[in-house]
């Protein structure tokens, strides 16, 4: 399970560090891509099987399930890790998550998502605000 909330920096070749916690259940290569809200989602290899077979069993007669897959699939980008520990994203995924210096690594039980940091930080305070809400809104499930 990927947990936690570490931040390291970009450098301008677009390597960035992968938490340790991170690469010992991610293995040496893993997949990056597109995220929701702004920020890219990386899965291991199982996971990644998992999230492309129920994407590739949506409905390809719709318009924005074709739309998805075209833009989660044509981000994606295997990653191998370095001596270092470092990843190496492609300028598209930088560009579309407007990573700059700093990013913020967080774990979601089975992805980790990249984030910019100041986008992060505005996003997690909205969010902290509204969490007994979206709580309350999901225990409806």
């Amino acid at each position: 399970m990927l947990l936690g909330e570490y931040r390291h920096n970009i450098d301008t070749k677009g390597r960035l560090i992968i938490p340790a916690k991170f690469r010992e259940q991610l293995g040496p290569q893993f997949m990056v891509t597109r995220g929701l809200d702004g920020c890219l989602f990386g899965y291991p290899p199982s996971e990644w099987e998992q999230v492309q077979e129920e994407i590739d069993h949506l409905p390809f007669n719709k318009r924005d399930a074709r739309t998805f897959a075209r833009l989660f699939f044509s981000a994606a980008t295997e990653c191998e890790l370095d001596k270092q520990g470092r990843i190496n994203l492609p300028e598209p995924l930088i560009k579309y998550a407007k990573l700059q210096k700093q990013c913020v690594l967080t774990g979601v039980s089975k992805r980790f998502e990249i984030w910019d940091a100041e986008k992060w930080d505005r996003y997690n305070e909205q969010a902290q605000d509204d969490f007994n809400e979206i709580a309350e809104n999901l225990l409806d499930f």
